[in-house]
């Protein structure tokens, strides 16, 4: 299944137990939409692959990590050593998301 980048992921939700891939289109790297069918999706519960194709910057990546992507189809090829150190640059997140992570602010402030 493909979602383009107007297309409402909520459409989705009553078939989601049977998709095993749902790839988010993201024609331009300034379109953020994406991100919000992506969490729309996880939180309903899709377990299945979510793929970010199109206008995938490296260092998007991360973002798109923690609102539920698992896979990257990017235009661009992406340099793996940048990439690398990219996912492992801040070891807790600083804001809430689909992941699941708990925020920095909330390990001090209980």
């Amino acid at each position: 299944m493909r979602l383009e980048a107007g297309d409402d992921a909520r459409a989705l939700l009553p078939q989601i137990d049977q998709l095993a891939l749902i790839e988010v289109s993201f024609p331009g790297y300034r379109d953020g939409r994406g991100y919000s069918s992506a969490r729309i999706l996880r939180e309903a519960g899709y377990t299945g692959e979510l793929r970010a194709q199109g206008d995938v910057l490296v260092d998007q990546i991360p973002l798109m990590r923690r609102c539920g992507f698992d896979s990257f189809a990017p235009q661009a090829p992406i340099d793996i050593d940048v990439l690398r150190a990219s996912l492992e640059r801040y070891d807790t997140p600083y804001q809430k998301a689909a992941d699941g992570a708990v925020p920095v602010w909330k390990l001090r402030h209980g």
